[in-house]
C-alpha cells in the first residue's frame, strides 16, 4: 500500500467515526486536547497530511474510541 492511499483510508476512517457520532469538524476540534484546528482535521480526514502519532492519539481519545479503531483500515462502519 502506498503512503498516500494509507492517509487517505485514515483520514477516511476519522470521517466516519466522527460522522457516525454526530460531530463536525469544529465540535471534534473543540473535543481534542491541545493545538488543532479545522483546517488541519480536514486535511487529515482528506489525507492531505500526514499526522502524528501523537495527533491520532489525541483524535481517538476525543472521538472516545481507541487509537487501533482510527488506525484499523480494514473496517468500515
Amino acid at each position: 500500500m502506498e503512503k498516500s492511499e494509507l492517509l487517505k483510508l485514515i483520514g477516511k476512517r476519522i470521517q466516519e467515526i466522527r460522522l457516525s457520532k454526530g460531530l463536525s469538524q469544529v465540535d471534534l476540534v473543540g473535543k481534542v486536547e491541545g493545538k488543532i484546528d479545522t483546517t488541519n482535521i480536514s486535511r487529515i480526514e482528506s489525507g492531505r497530511t500526514n499526522p502524528t502519532l501523537f495527533t491520532l492519539y489525541r483524535i481517538s481519545q476525543a472521538l472516545e474510541v481507541s487509537l487501533s479503531e482510527i488506525v484499523d483500515t480494514e473496517t468500515t462502519i
